[in-house]
């Protein structure tokens, strides 16, 4: 059984936590599951909406997940987030993935 199975059972077991979603969230998005990461971080995020660190991770899933819109909609939130919680670290490092994401879309396909 491996981490991101355990993680699931303790979610079924009811020990749901925005760190418990957010564990699974980048569990989900190593093994190439976007989708089912974004679900786990969208949930980590409404229990914790001050968590700069599920809001990171969330907008690399969403654009892992073909959703650029979405990616840049939640690294602003998390900018946010992150600069009134005096988090200036994850705040720069959603800046620079923000700019990315702006950058490719400047490029065009």
């Amino acid at each position: 059984m491996g981490l991101r199975d355990n993680l699931e059972l303790m979610l079924q077991r009811g020990q749901d936590s925005p760190l418990l979603r957010y564990s699974l969230g980048g569990e989900c998005l190593k093994a190439g599951d976007a989708l089912a990461a974004v679900t786990h971080l969208k949930e980590a995020v409404a229990q914790n909406p001050t968590y700069s660190a599920a809001w990171k991770l969330l907008g690399q899933s969403l654009a892992a997940a073909g959703s650029a819109a979405r990616a840049r909609e939640a690294y602003r939130k998390g900018i946010r987030v992150a600069e009134a919680a005096g988090d200036l670290q994850a705040a720069r490092e959603m800046g620079v993935f923000l700019k990315r994401l702006d950058r490719a879309a400047e490029s065009g396909p």
